[in-house]
């Protein structure tokens, strides 16, 4: 049996660890490209560890993409959210969201490693910020790797991670919730928002909750993220008031985490994704961009987990 080429063995990894790191499917495969092609001019026998070698080459290619990436997004019209790498039309019946599967301990924390709630919140992070996180906190290299990697000492490595970590709890709760309890507090947020029950609406959220919503300048979204559970029932209150018949509202899974997925003539044509604690919505991120909404099946993408 002829040996597997090493780059293939490794291109799940070098995709999954892309895309965490830039957000978008086509960014991240273009990088897992480029470092496919250095692979081929290298010299094989140099390589003395081709895992290492890859990640490493994969890394320094999207922290360049990543910096080129945040010159755009600073143009971007109103607030940018990565794109969703797969969308499953239903999902699991909230006594079995996590009981059914096996592993589900390491299926839930490999989801809320790729939730669009979670990358957000990356978004916080300058480009080798983000990657030395990432590395240590989702990929557990040691900092050793991380430092050779990122051609920084060891323990500016460490303080990066550091900071890194602190800035991204202090953006989002603790991944301590019972995905059973979300996905029923998501169902009822859909019904009421769909509705447009404002005082409902209002009671799911955390007062200090934020809403950010990315249309790309192409559909209609809040150009400015939304803070308070007031302001938010209101919108859509609003919104309702418009309702259109043709858009179908159901829930289903982003990134393997539930989420309020919207149809028209079976177009998907909005993905709404939350972080909860205490019993309420924290934060609400709507992904509504046609151009981040091209994925519409439930195995797309799913290798890269």
């Amino acid at each position: 049996m002829q040996p597997v080429d090493p780059f293939h063995r490794h291109q799940p990894r070098l995709l999954a660890l892309a895309y965490r790191l830039l957000g978008t499917r086509a960014d991240a495969e273009d990088v897992v490209q480029d470092a496919w092609l250095r692979w081929h001019q290298a010299d094989r026998a140099a390589i003395a560890d081709p895992e290492a070698w890859l990640v490493t080459t994969a890394t320094r290619l999207g922290i360049d993409r990543l910096r080129a990436a945040r010159r755009r997004r600073e143009a971007y019209p109103g607030p940018w959210l990565p794109e969703p790498a797969s969308i499953a039309a239903e999902a699991p019946a909230a006594n079995e969201a996590a009981d059914e599967a096996p592993g589900p301990a390491r299926a839930l924390e490999r989801a809320e490693e790729v939730s669009l709630a979670f990358l957000a919140v990356l978004e916080r992070l300058g480009p080798e910020e983000r990657a030395a996180f990432l590395l240590r906190e989702v990929f557990e290299h040691d900092y050793a790797a991380i430092a050779a990697l990122l051609e920084r000492s060891e323990a500016a490595c460490r303080q990066m991670v550091h900071r890194a970590r602190a800035r991204v709890a202090e953006a989002r709760p603790r991944f301590g919730v019972d995905p059973r309890h979300h996905r029923v507090l998501l169902e009822k947020f859909m019904l009421a928002a769909r509705d447009g029950d404002r005082e409902a609406v209002q009671a799911l959220l955390h007062a200090d909750a934020q809403l950010l919503s990315d249309g790309g300048g192409k559909v209609l979204a809040a150009i400015r993220p939304l803070h308070g559970a007031e302001r938010i029932a209101r919108l859509f209150w609003a919104v309702a008031r418009r309702r259109d018949p043709g858009v179908r509202w159901q829930l289903g899974l982003a990134n393997g985490q539930p989420a309020i997925l919207r149809y028209r003539e079976g177009r998907l044509v909005g993905v709404t994704v939350a972080a909860s604690a205490g019993g309420r919505i924290t934060a609400l991120y709507t992904v509504a961009n046609p151009d981040k909404l091209a994925v519409t099946n439930a195995s797309a993408g799913a290798s890269w987990w």
